[in-house]
């Protein structure tokens, strides 16, 4: 069946079936922001890819190609490797909408100083965006995002069975066009907070020109980092709304994705 043989007859089989089932999944894994991240030991994605798997196998009746080592196989692998991290992907963007909207409320409060080590893509963003990350994870989880998702990789097997792979234009322009919703979402996240930090600007800088004695940098810098945490209490509410409905977004664009 896949050109070597070790002499375990129909568990052999089964083995190669379960690990060409786990190919599409650890891929999704890993293109997820959640179970992506550098935090994560791959031991961990291998177990959750494999426990995945298991229910893919005696859920559905996907098998792995005849010959698994040959070119066909190979290309057959290489598609699983596609829809996994497409569908990763998509949670991907949902998740870099926080961060954008802290890089634009982190330039008004001058806070884009105080960075630290993001744990999903492994380089430096402003400490307002980990918050914002924090967040999302926990209302996605919270309202089982996590879970949904899982089902919609489960159901990709059903929609893109093994062979048969390829996404097409019409689905890469689905996954572009919820990059630009992306955007939009950022835009909103940061419009209140950005709005209030306005003001606070406008104030400090009426104030030094009316009173020349009064140092811009000393007055504006503490009003606004003072502006800004005052603005993102009052807004957390609205913050909470924002990332769940951009979480149930992404869920809508993977079903997209996935919609025959």
């Amino acid at each position: 069946m896949i050109a070597l043989d070790f002499g375990f007859g129909g568990l052999e089989q089964e083995f190669w079936r379960l690990l060409f089932v786990m190919t599409r999944i650890g891929a999704a894994l890993v293109g997820a922001p959640l179970f992506g991240i550098a935090g994560v030991p791959p031991q961990l994605r291998v177990i959750a890819a494999g426990a995945v798997a298991v229910m893919v196998c005696a859920w559905t009746g996907v098998q792995a190609p005849p010959a698994l080592f040959s070119l066909a196989g190979l290309l057959s692998v290489a598609g699983e490797v596609l829809v996994g991290l497409t569908l990763g992907f998509v949670l991907q963007l949902s998740f870099a909408a926080p961060v954008l909207a802290a890089e634009v409320i982190g330039g008004g409060m001058g806070m884009n100083m105080a960075v630290a080590v993001d744990p999903s893509s492994g380089t430096q963003s402003p400490a307002i965006g980990q918050y914002f990350m924090v967040v999302l994870t926990l209302v996605s989880l919270a309202l089982g995002a996590h879970l949904q998702w899982f089902a919609l990789v489960v159901r990709s097997y059903a929609v893109f069975p093994p062979g048969q792979t390829w996404l097409g234009p019409e689905r890469f322009a689905l996954v572009a066009g919820f990059a630009t919703q992306m955007f939009a979402t950022a835009a909103l996240i940061a419009l209140p907070v950005s709005l209030v930090l306005l003001v606070v600007q406008l104030v400090t800088g009426v104030l030094s020109r009316s009173a020349p004695a009064l140092n811009l940098f000393s007055l504006g810098l503490p009003a606004g980092v003072l502006g800004g945490l005052a603005a993102l209490m009052l807004a957390a509410p609205v913050l909470t709304d924002m990332v769940a409905t951009l979480s149930a977004d992404s869920l809508a664009a993977t079903a997209r994705v996935l919609a025959k």
